[in-house]
C-alpha cells in the first residue's frame, strides 16, 4: 500500500490508537465565528494565518501551511507538504495543496471568486521577508495587523481546552511526586532537570514549550538551587539561573545542589499542544528560617490573588495589589526580582503558548473573563543566597478561580 492510500485509509484510526485527540469540528467553528465577530467589528474582510499555533487553534492541523479566512465562506487550508494527514488532522472541508507559494492568489480567486480588499495578518510575528513576499503577491491588498483579534479570542479557553490543561496539571503533579523520590544531595540541577523530564514524557508530557516571541526560547525545566537561584538572565522572569553556557545562559546548570539551600523548580508541562505552567520549592534537608518565611510571604500573596481573581476584576490592579502587599509584608525590594531587576507581573497567560492574554502586569488595564486562564507566580529573590517562590496554572470560573496544576503547595524537604 502506498503512502496516500494509507493515509487515507489508516492514518486516523492508527493515531487515535496512540492517543491522538483531535480538535472537534464544533470547536473549530466556534473558534472562527468568534473570531469572525471582532474581524467585522474591525472592518478586516479576510486573515490569513501563518504562525504555527494560529493555524492550528483555528485549523487542527499543525502541517505546514496557511489558513485563508473570509469573513463569509469556508475556510481555506493551504498545506505545503503532507496533506492527506492535514485532512485527517482538521475538520475543515476545504483543504488544498499549496506547492509554491506565487499560487496563493490565484488559490484565494479560486476559492473566494474574488481577491480581497483588506487582509489581516499577524504582524507581531510574521518575518519581514514574508511580508514584503506577500506585498508583491497582492499589490491590490491593503495589509492590517490582525494579531490582537486572533490573541484575544485565543484568551479565552473552551471546555475542550480546559480538560487538556487540567490533564497537563495531572501529568505536573506526577511529575513533581517523582521528583521527591530521586533527589538527593551531591546531584547536578542538570541531572535533576533531565530526571524530572524524562518522567514528564513518559506521563505523555510533549517536551516542548512555545512562546510568541522574538529571540526568546521557553523550555520545560529551571532548577535553580542556592545562589543560582537568585542570577538574573536573558528571560523576562524574577530569577534565569546560571545555565549551562553563554549560548544557554539559563536555567539549571552543573552545578551541585546541597543541603539546607533552597532548591526552586519551574516546570512546564506541554499535552496536546496545551501548556501548564507550575513552580514548587524543594530542600534537601531543613531550609533557614529566611528562606521558609520567604515563601510563607509568597504563599500568602499567592492567595491573595486567587481570592480577588474573578470576571470583571482589572487585570492591572491584581498586580499593584500585589506590590503593595509585598511592600507590608516586608519584601518590596526582593519580590519578583532582585533590587532593580523587579519584573512587572505577577502572572502571564497560558494555552497553547506561555505568553498569552492575559497579563497581571503593569499597564494591562483591561477585565478578566471567564475561561481566562494565567500561571500566578509569587516569586522573591536574594541575590547571591537564593530564590524562593510557587506557581500555579489557574482558570478564571464564574465566581472566582479553579487550580488546573493541584499539586501541594508546601516546601517538598527529602
Amino acid at each position: 500500500m502506498d503512502h496516500d492510500s494509507w493515509i487515507k485509509n489508516h492514518f486516523e484510526s492508527y493515531s487515535k490508537s496512540h492517543g491522538f485527540i483531535f480538535t472537534p469540528k464544533e470547536e473549530i467553528q466556534n473558534r472562527l465565528s468568534r473570531l469572525r465577530e471582532q474581524m467585522n467589528r474591525k472592518g478586516i474582510e479576510s486573515l490569513l494565518v501563518a504562525q504555527k499555533m494560529d493555524f492550528f487553534y483555528l485549523s487542527g492541523t499543525t502541517q505546514d501551511g496557511l489558513l485563508f479566512l473570509p469573513l463569509e465562506g469556508d475556510p481555506l487550508v493551504l498545506v505545503k507538504r503532507e496533506i492527506g494527514r492535514a485532512r485527517v488532522e482538521s475538520p475543515l472541508p476545504v483543504v488544498r495543496s499549496l506547492p509554491f507559494l506565487s499560487r496563493l492568489p490565484e488559490l484565494i480567486r479560486e476559492h473566494s471568486d474574488k481577491i480581497p480588499e483588506i487582509m489581516g495578518l499577524e504582524m507581531d510575528v510574521l518575518p519581514v521577508k514574508n511580508y514584503f513576499r506577500l506585498i508583491s503577491l497582492f499589490p491590490e491588498i491593503r495589509f492590517v495587523d490582525a494579531s490582537e483579534i486572533i490573541k484575544r479570542v485565543r484568551a479565552v479557553k473552551s471546555p475542550f481546552e480546559i480538560t487538556l490543561m487540567r490533564k497537563a496539571g495531572q501529568i505536573g503533579q506526577q511529575v513533581y511526586g517523582r521528583g521527591r523520590e530521586f533527589l538527593k544531595e551531591g546531584m547536578t540541577e542538570i541531572a535533576f532537570a533531565g530526571l524530572l523530564e524524562s518522567e514528564a514524557k513518559s506521563f505523555g508530557h510533549e517536551g516542548l514549550l512555545r512562546v510568541r516571541s522574538y529571540n526568546y526560547e521557553a523550555y520545560t525545566w529551571h532548577v535553580l538551587s542556592g545562589v543560582t537561584g537568585g542570577i538574573v538572565s536573558q528571560s523576562d522572569s524574577p530569577m534565569g539561573g546560571l545555565g549551562l553556557s553563554p549560548a544557554f545562559p539559563v536555567g539549571a546548570s552543573e552545578k551541585v545542589m546541597k543541603a539546607h539551600e533552597p532548591i526552586l523548580v519551574d516546570f512546564g508541562i506541554c499535552y496536546h499542544g496545551y501548556q501548564v505552567d507550575e513552580t514548587r520549592m524543594f530542600s534537601i534537608g531543613k531550609l533557614p528560617k529566611k528562606f521558609t518565611d520567604a515563601y510563607k510571604a509568597c504563599k500568602e500573596i499567592h492567595d491573595a490573588v486567587l481570592a480577588e481573581s474573578r470576571p470583571g476584576v482589572d487585570c492591572e490592579q491584581i498586580f499593584l495589589s500585589t506590590i503593595k502587599l509585598a511592600e507590608n509584608l516586608g519584601y518590596s525590594e526582593n519580590f519578583l526580582g532582585p533590587p532593580g531587576l523587579q519584573t512587572h507581573f505577577i502572572a502571564h497567560g497560558i494555552g497553547l503558548e506561555l505568553n498569552e492574554f492575559p497579563f497581571l502586569a503593569r499597564g494591562q488595564a483591561y477585565p478578566l473573563e471567564q475561561g481566562m486562564t494565567f500561571a500566578l507566580e509569587p516569586k522573591i529573590v536574594f541575590p547571591g543566597e537564593g530564590s524562593v517562590g510557587l506557581e500555579n496554572t489557574v482558570v478564571v470560573a464564574g465566581q472566582g478561580c479553579e487550580i488546573l496544576t493541584p499539586l501541594e503547595q508546601e516546601i517538598f524537604e527529602v
